[in-house]
């Protein structure tokens, strides 16, 4: 991962209505949540929940994917993952922790 992406995504977590989406998202799991779902189980408006989700998805956090009228959002493990190994890539400086 480059620096670059893990600064987009950590400052895109670093709100709190956006970290409980991502959390909800990713207790989930794969087959994700219609954005209605997710506004209902947070108590987030709507229009302030399609800010956040866009910008969880520039920061390629959540992909989209529209199920006949709805829009189903999903954490993108990947990215995740890669975060995770960026911010631990160093860990201990190379010793076992």
């Amino acid at each position: 991962m480059q620096t670059q992406h893990a600064l987009a995504a950590l400052a895109a977590l670093a709100q709190e209505s956006r970290l409980a989406i991502f959390r909800l998202l990713v207790q989930t799991g794969p087959d994700g949540l219609a954005a209605s779902k997710i506004a209902e189980r947070l108590g987030i408006a709507a229009s302030s929940l399609s800010f956040h989700l866009k910008e969880l998805s520039h920061a390629q956090l959540v992909t989209a994917r529209q199920d006949g009228r709805f829009i189903i959002y999903a954490a993108q493990m990947d990215s995740m993952d890669a975060l995770i190994g960026f911010l631990t890539e160093n860990c201990c400086g190379g010793a076992p922790c």
